[in-house]
């Protein structure tokens, strides 16, 4: 029986359990010396690969090939390189191929989300186009929720209950405050999807409790009606707490923070909506309002990781080298949902075709009648998603995270320039 190595990248942003993944990759993997001899893993994802930067994860310690699975980040690196088509860039696939045949790698696992997923449906064409063949299987992940064929993405559980957790704390500061302080926004990640968003909701468990109004991409943005919300909202119960997407969009599709362009840079910048908002509230309504931008935290918030969100993130790393083992390329694990109470799920294999660049988006029955909430539909779907805690080690009181070698794989080749426009 011919044994091969594989290679395994982490690709686009980070998450707190994308090292999940890897540790479920890299485990399973190791369980059948009989067909894969070392797992590699690339730096810097596709860069990495590109460039023959790898390292060798079968020289590392178990135990901390076992802590990946609650250390945040990306452990290995990554990148948002996309690898061009074939007829655009011939010279990138022939070094591709270069690299895989150079270290005899005969599996490649990319885990990432939409973009990610359409890189690996494109690896299974490199023995047609380059004459070196691999068994390629995507490793599903992102917070954004927004990768289509899957119930949920890993990332986006542990994510969504780091969000409606700080928010529902928020909330109580800003009762306490409302003296002074009428408006709270949080700034949340979401582009094209409100996934992210409306998870904030999960914190309210009545109409008076924050978050108080949701502003999701999917629903046009109206500045008079959203004043008249949070006048009548502060009047109310005396403060305003505001959960908004990064992609918040006007009524003609643009992007409500790309309204406001800088002035020395001009170019669509995304992460304003939170301060464009206050600035019309104090504006208005004279009103004070603070903004706080959730960014990176949310995403790396591994001490508040979502325990089925781990579970899954793992689940998928080693689903993934099963399929590849089984003989399968050009396909994801799907994380399929079987009953929502009790939640029950299991992993199918789904075709990169149907997963590739496109993006899964909030059923309209979820978004309440008026726009500024979620539905009971939605919660069902959610709720479930962010059950669980599943804390990493504490050491002086503070999280201990892996402490890997990065033991780095000889070069073979000579030097690649990656060109960033490719």
């Amino acid at each position: 029986m011919t044994v091969r190595n594989a290679l395994y990248a982490q690709s686009g942003g980070v998450t707190a359990v994308i090292n999940a993944s890897a540790c479920g990759v890299i485990e399973m993997a190791r369980s059948h010396p009989e067909k894969i001899g070392k797992v590699f893993a690339a730096q810097d994802g596709l860069f990495g690969v590109l460039r023959e930067n790898f390292f060798d994860t079968s020289r590392e310690d178990p135990t901390q090939i076992a802590a990946l699975r609650h250390t945040p980040g990306g452990a290995f690196g990554s990148s948002r390189y996309m690898l061009p088509r074939p007829d655009k860039a011939p010279e990138v696939w022939q070094r591709v191929a270069d690299v895989f045949r150079a270290h005899d790698i005969g599996y490649v696992f990319i885990n990432g989300g939409n973009g990610s997923m359409d890189v690996c449906q494109l690896l299974t064409r490199l023995g047609e186009v380059t004459g070196w063949h691999v068994q390629a299987v995507g490793v599903p992940k992102t917070i954004d929720n927004d990768l289509d064929c899957t119930d949920c993405s890993p990332g986006f559980g542990s994510t969504a209950k780091y969000l409606a957790t700080s928010i529902r704390e928020v909330g109580l500061d800003v009762r306490a405050m409302q003296e002074t302080t009428k408006v709270f926004i949080l700034e949340v990640m979401g582009r094209h999807a409100g996934w992210l968003t409306m998870a904030c909701g999960l914190a309210a468990r009545n109409d008076d409790e924050a978050p108080h109004l949701l502003l999701l991409p999917e629903v046009p943005f109206d500045e008079a009606r959203f004043l008249d919300k949070v006048r009548t909202t502060v009047a109310r119960v005396g403060h305003c707490v505001i959960a908004a997407s990064e992609g918040l969009r006007a009524a003609d599709g643009s992007f409500y923070a790309e309204q406001q362009k800088s002035a020395t840079y001009g170019f669509e910048q995304l992460g304003g909506t939170g301060q464009r908002l206050s600035d019309l509230i104090r504006r208005e309504l004279k009103m004070k309002c603070h903004v706080a931008v959730a960014d990176y935290l949310q995403r790396a918030a591994r001490h508040l990781a979502s325990r089925t969100d781990v579970e899954q993130a793992y689940a998928v790393g080693r689903a993934a080298v099963g399929m590849a083992l089984g003989g399968k390329t050009g396909v994801m694990p799907s994380i399929v949902r079987v009953c929502d109470d009790p939640y029950v799920w299991r992993i199918d294999a789904v075709p990169l075709e149907g997963v590739a660049d496109l993006e899964k988006h909030p059923p309209t029955n979820f978004i309440r009648a008026d726009g500024y909430g979620i539905t009971d539909e939605a919660r069902t779907y959610l709720a479930p998603l962010i059950v669980g805690e599943d804390y990493p080690p504490f050491v002086d009181g503070l999280p201990r995270f892996a402490e890997l070698a990065y033991h780095r794989v000889p070069n073979c080749l000579p030097p690649f320039e990656v060109k960033a426009s490719a």
